[in-house]
C-alpha cells in the first residue's frame, strides 16, 4: 500500500443510523452519504466508550479503555500514555488537530499533536465531577435544557464548528503542502449534532414539525424495566421536561444538526478536491459515540444501544473499496492500526499491546474472528457496564445488575431482550465466557470507582462536588463554563 496523508473527520454524539446512507428516510446527509458511495461503510461498528471524554481518549490511545483508565467525563486524557499522535509526530510526521479534543489541557501537557488549534478541553481541567459519583445519584439540575432549548437558532457550538470548517479550509490551503517529506495527518473534531438541540434556521426548518416521527418505545409503557436504565434516567431527568411539541422540536433541531455537520463536512472534503489534494489523501469519517434522541425515553448517551454505543464509520481514498459495506464488527480502536498503515508506519516499534484490527484488512474482507467491547464506568450510572458483539448477538453485562441479550440478526431495534428466556442460556453463557476473556468485569468495576473515589476526594467530596453543579455540556474555547 502507499502511504499517503490522511484526514480523520470526528463528529460529537453522531447516532449511527441518522444518515442516508444507513438507509435513514428523512434526514439530509449528501456528503457523508457520498463519501460511503466512494468507500467503505462499517456498518457495525462501536465506541470504546459512550460518553465523550473516555471515548476520545481510547481513540488517541488506540486502547480500551480498562486498559488505559481513564473512566469517565472528570478524568480525561493527559499525553502520559502515547497516542497515535505521538508516535507520528516523533517519526517525523505532521499531525495538526483542529476543534475539538476535550482532553485535560492543563499548561504543560503534551498530547502529542504537532499543532492544536482552537482545541476544546474539559472545563477546568476536572470536567464532570459529579459524574465521580456512583451511588446515590443525585439528579442533574440543567437537563431542563434539552427540552428548553430546542427548537431553530444559533449557539456556540454552531459558531464553533463553522469557525472549525473555516480552520481546517484554511489548513489545507495554506499548510498542507508545508509537509511533502512524510504524509501528514488532520484531525478535524466538531461538536454537533452534541446537544444542545439548537439547529440553524436554514437546516431546521428542512424538517417540518408535523412530520418529525416519535422516537421507538417512547410511550411509558412500552419502555424497557432495566434498573441500569432506571438509574441514568432518574438522574439525567430529561425527559421529566418533554412534551409533545418539544419532542418533535427536538428530533427536528436534531436532525437540522446532522445536516449542519454534513454541509461542514462537505466543505472540508471540497476544499481537498479544489486543492488536489484529494489524490492522495485518504479520509476517515466517525463520531465518538451516539445519541438516543428520545428512543426508550432516554436522551443524551451511557447507554448500550445500537444509537449510542454504535458509531458511524466511513473510510474512503485509495486502496479502499468503492461502496462496500462490512458487516463484520468494527471498533474505535482498529483506527490506530489503520492510522500506522495509511501512513506508512505499520511497524513493530508503533504498538504495544494494541488491540485493534486494519480497517483496510475488514474492508478487504478478512475475519478477524474476535469479539469487540465497549464499557461505561460514568455519571448517571452505579456499576460498570460491558458490551460485546459476538456473531448477531449483542451481550450487555452489569456488574450489579441483571444482563441483556439481544439478536441484532433477526431485531436490530433491539426490541426484545432475549436474556431471561431459557432458549438463550447457551447463547447468554457463550457470550460471558467472551467478554471474560477480554477482561474481569467485577475487578474493572472496582478499579474505576477507586480511582473515581480518590478524585472525589480531592475535590471535596461528594457534597462539595454536588454543590459546583451540573454544567450540562462544555462550551468552547472563549466561552464561560455555566453550572447549574
Amino acid at each position: 500500500m502507499k502511504p499517503s496523508n490522511l484526514v480523520i473527520i470526528m463528529s460529537d454524539e453522531h447516532n449511527p443510523k441518522i444518515m442516508g446512507c444507513r438507509g435513514h428516510r428523512i434526514v439530509r446527509t449528501p456528503n457523508i452519504d457520498a463519501l460511503a458511495a466512494r468507500g467503505t461503510m462499517f456498518t457495525d461498528a462501536y465506541t470504546t466508550c459512550p460518553v465523550c471524554v473516555p471515548a476520545r481518549a481510547a481513540f488517541a490511545v488506540g486502547k480500551y479503555v480498562h486498559q488505559i483508565g481513564f473512566w469517565d467525563n472528570a478524568d480525561a486524557y493527559d499525553g502520559s500514555i502515547p497516542g497515535w499522535h505521538h508516535r507520528l509526530r516523533a517519526k517525523g510526521h505532521r499531525v495538526d488537530s483542529i476543534g475539538k479534543l476535550h482532553f485535560r489541557g492543563h499548561p504543560g501537557d503534551d498530547n502529542g499533536f504537532s499543532g492544536e488549534i482552537i482545541p476544546m478541553n474539559i472545563v477546568e481541567g476536572k470536567g464532570d465531577l459529579m459524574g465521580l459519583v456512583r451511588k446515590d445519584l443525585p439528579e442533574r439540575g440543567l437537563s431542563w435544557k434539552i427540552a428548553k432549548l430546542a427548537g431553530p437558532g444559533e449557539t456556540p457550538y454552531t459558531a464553533y464548528d463553522r469557525e472549525i470548517t473555516a480552520r481546517a479550509q484554511i489548513w489545507l490551503r495554506e499548510e498542507a503542502s508545508k509537509y511533502r517529506d512524510k504524509p501528514w495527518v488532520l484531525f478535524v473534531s466538531f461538536v454537533c449534532p452534541h446537544f444542545p438541540l439548537v439547529a440553524p434556521p436554514d437546516y431546521y426548518y428542512q424538517y417540518p414539525l408535523d412530520t418529525m416521527p416519535v422516537p421507538k418505545q417512547y410511550a411509558k409503557h412500552e419502555r424497557p424495566d432495566h434498573p441500569y436504565l432506571g438509574d441514568y434516567a432518574s438522574s439525567f431527568v430529561y425527559d421529566r421536561y418533554f412534551n409533545e411539541e418539544k419532542l418533535r422540536k427536538a428530533v427536528a433541531a436534531y436532525y437540522g444538526l446532522c445536516t449542519f455537520l454534513d454541509d461542514n463536512i462537505g466543505k472540508v472534503l471540497r476544499t481537498l478536491e479544489i486543492t488536489g489534494l484529494a489524490e492522495n489523501t485518504r479520509v476517515i469519517y466517525t463520531s465518538d459515540h451516539g445519541d438516543n434522541l428520545g428512543a426508550r425515553g432516554l436522551w443524551g448517551k451511557s447507554t448500550m444501544y445500537e444509537e449510542v454505543a454504535g458509531v458511524p464509520l466511513i473510510m474512503a481514498g485509495a486502496d479502499v473499496p468503492r461502496g462496500k459495506h462490512v458487516r463484520a464488527p468494527a471498533s474505535h480502536v482498529d483506527v490506530y492500526p489503520t492510522i500506522m498503515e495509511c501512513v506508512g508506519e505499520d511497524v513493530p516499534d508503533m504498538y504495544d499491546g494494541h488491540p485493534g484490527f486494519s480497517l483496510f484488512r475488514l474492508a478487504g474482507g478478512e475475519q478477524p474472528g474476535r469479539t469487540v467491547l465497549s464499557e461505561y464506568h460514568g455519571m448517571g450510572s452505579t456499576t460498570g457496564a460491558f458490551m460485546i458483539r459476538h456473531g448477531k448477538y449483542k451481550y450487555v453485562h452489569y456488574v450489579a445488575y441483571r444482563p441483556q441479550l439481544f439478536d441484532l440478526e433477526n431485531d436490530p431495534e433491539e426490541l426484545r431482550d432475549l436474556a431471561g428466556d431459557p432458549a438463550y442460556a447457551g447463547a447468554l453463557a457463550e457470550c460471558r465466557a467472551k467478554l471474560y476473556a477480554i477482561c474481569d468485569p467485577a475487578e474493572v468495576d472496582a478499579r474505576a470507582k477507586k480511582r473515581q473515589a480518590e478524585l472525589l476526594e480531592l475535590n471535596g467530596g461528594r457534597e462539595a462536588v454536588i454543590a459546583r453543579g451540573d454544567l450540562g455540556f462544555t462550551p468552547p474555547p472563549g466561552y464561560p463554563a455555566v453550572f447549574g
